[in-house]
């Protein structure tokens, strides 16, 4: 089964909903979400109201774009739901929370962020592996935040886990003008060439 492609310019950018020890996070994120907003580009995003994940958010609304959020029940008091941007969905579990947010986006960008950022980036790029949609990955590799990860995933391939046209379903940027360009691209969606 395939997950729908919507036909909106949504990207979902996983990241952290803390800020990170660095600033540039934070400052990262906000130009990151200004320059979405700029190329005409809404946000589908975790909701979290602080860390790399509202600086994002603020940075799509002060460039007048949409911001949507998807929180579980669980996490609305922990990470203070009613503090996030936009337009809010509350969903039952952390999987309908995912599930949503991949239906209604076009692609993703993934920006500094923990075990739950590489949970989802693991997910999709899986789910486009197995067909089950097609959608661009793309990491914001931004001053080598994730250098280590995909040197990793390159290890993969060394070590005959991964194929090089399975490789290139994470595709890597350094900048965001970079990640967006990525993000658009025809064909950019699934098991493009490293």
């Amino acid at each position: 089964m395939q997950t729908p492609v919507t036909k909106s310019k949504r990207i979902a950018v996983f990241c952290g909903a803390r800020p990170g020890v660095s600033e540039d996070h934070v400052a990262f994120a906000r130009a990151f979400g200004h320059e979405l907003a700029r190329r005409g580009r809404d946000l589908v995003y975790g909701a979290g109201g602080v860390g790399v994940m509202g600086a994002v958010a603020d940075g799509v609304l002060a460039g007048g774009g949409t911001v949507t959020g998807v929180l579980p029940r669980s996490l609305y008091e922990r990470e203070r739901g009613d503090r996030a941007r936009g337009e809010i969905f509350v969903v039952r579990s952390m999987h309908q929370r995912k599930a949503l947010m991949y239906r209604l986006s076009t692609g993703f960008a993934v920006l500094p962020g923990g075990i739950g950022t590489m949970d989802e980036l693991m997910e999709v790029a899986t789910w486009n592996q197995l067909s089950l949609m097609e959608k661009p990955v793309v990491v914001v590799n931004h001053r080598g935040f994730y250098a280590p990860m995909l040197a990793m995933l390159d290890h993969l391939v060394t070590e005959g886990f991964l194929t090089p046209q399975e490789r290139g379903v994470v595709r890597s940027a350094e900048t965001a003008d970079e990640a967006l360009d990525l993000l658009a691209a025809p064909g950019a969606a699934v098991l493009a060439p490293v």
